[in-house]
């Protein structure tokens, strides 16, 4: 399905020292060229505690080699792998491609879908994708997607297809949740992601308004936990008791536009990969009920969208909690999040990959035992050849696929260790 069935515990001793480079400072999605990289100074702040893991087998920091699997994709925003040895990629204005194979030279064929309904503008389109465990028997699989209605932005949801037995149409079978907020299109979010239970999480953002991200009455700048066949939150969720709806799928907030979430292999963690502004890009460590701190509203102080606060403002939330790994004075607008796991990735065994739009390279973050960031690696191979970079799953293979998100004849590559 979407990951390999076995996950060995995160390996999580540093290797060699890699330095940080960043980016000029700019929002988000970074549209436009990629701008000129300039040095810049990685923080941490407040890590999460996590399970005690065992060291990586090898401290010996591999090369990577870089295949180009299929082109001719429109900003193929996620990934998902189907047992029969293909992959489906969703492309942010409103396809869903099925590439023939995860190997150089695959073919590209459109799947037949009704996306009429799309509300394609700015960040907003077709999103986050999620592949169901019990594909083989079901079929199906759910995507994050702008809804319009009328040709104005409604909302944003989550809808589950069937793929056809031939692998050349999709039908809808169910909307699994509407009535996540839109604006225009910008900070929409939405990547899925199963975790250790089976339970569906849901990065979301805060549509650039600022009252949302507090409010834990509205779907945006949170995490939200629910079932993955009936849609409804998980009973265990840090809110199931709250009188609100909304609020019974959150099991965070206070964020500002997540879109990189990733299970870590053996502690069953949530990590996230979230924008900032003009600073402070950040990857979170998720904790039940936790306020993560955005508030460009100032407690409802200001009107508009201040975006001068802080990414974790202790000082009006003096529980916030901190980012295990933040950019520093620039922003790379990471995007993707996915651990590497198998003996082949040497000391990156375990370690967490970070994609880059506006910064144009994949980052590699090793971890300490206690979940914090030890090292941040910049492999030559990925920093800046391929232009923007945005999903990241790791295939069946144990071989990484990346897609890339230029907006012209973008790529599905395939990342490997080298022998």
């Amino acid at each position: 399905m979407g990951r390999p069935s076995v996950r060995r515990s995160a390996a999580l001793l540093a290797v060699g020292a890699v330095a940080l480079t960043g980016c000029s400072s700019g929002d988000d999605d970074g549209y436009g060229e990629v701008p000129a990289a300039p040095s810049a100074t990685a923080s941490s702040s407040s890590p999460a505690p996590a399970s005690p893991s065992p060291a990586p087998r090898s401290t010996t920091v591999p090369a990577l080699d870089v295949e180009v699997v299929a082109g001719g994709l429109d900003n193929g925003w996620d990934i998902g792998f189907l047992p029969d040895g293909t992959a489906l990629v969703t492309e942010r204005s409103g396809r869903i491609s099925r590439v023939s194979s995860l190997r150089e030279g695959a073919k590209v064929t459109r799947v037949s879908a009704d996306l009429d309904d799309l509300y394609v503008n700015g960040e907003g389109g077709l999103m986050g994708m999620v592949v169901h465990p019990d594909f083989t028997s079901s079929r199906e699989f759910t995507t994050c997607q702008t809804h319009a209605r009328g040709g104005e932005p409604d909302d944003i949801r989550l809808v589950t297809w069937r793929l056809a037995a031939n692998g050349r149409s999709a039908e809808r079978v169910r909307t699994l949740l509407d009535g996540l907020p839109i604006s225009t299109g910008r900070h929409s979010g939405c990547r899925p992601e199963l975790d250790a239970t089976g339970a569906l999480v849901v990065g979301t953002g805060d549509t650039a308004v600022g009252s949302i991200p507090q409010d834990l009455t509205s779907l945006g700048g949170k995490t939200l936990r629910l079932d993955l066949d009936t849609g409804k939150p998980m009973p265990d969720n840090p809110f199931a008791d709250a009188k609100n709806e909304n609020q019974r799928y959150l099991t965070s907030y206070g964020h500002r536009n997540i879109q990189g979430v990733a299970l870590q292999p053996g502690t069953g963690k949530i990590f996230t990969a979230e924008h900032g502004p003009s600073n402070n890009d950040e990857v979170n460590v998720i904790r039940a009920g936790a306020n993560y701190g955005w508030d460009p509203a100032q407690g409802g102080s200001v009107g508009g969208y201040d975006e001068s606060v802080p990414m974790t403002d202790t000082k009006r939330y003096p529980k916030a909690v901190g980012a295990v790994w933040q950019s520093g004075r620039t922003t790379q607008a990471v995007c993707a999040a996915e651990f590497l796991e198998g003996e082949q990735w040497g000391a990156f065994d375990g370690a967490l990959v970070v994609t880059a739009l506006k910064g144009a390279k994949m980052l590699v973050l090793t971890l300490k035992e206690d979940g914090s960031v030890a090292d941040v690696a910049i492999p030559k191979a990925t920093n800046g050849p391929f232009g923007r970079l945005r999903a990241a799953r790791l295939g069946p293979d144990g071989a990484l696929y990346v897609t890339t998100s230029n907006g012209d004849d973008d790529q599905l590559l395939r990342i490997t260790p080298r022998t």
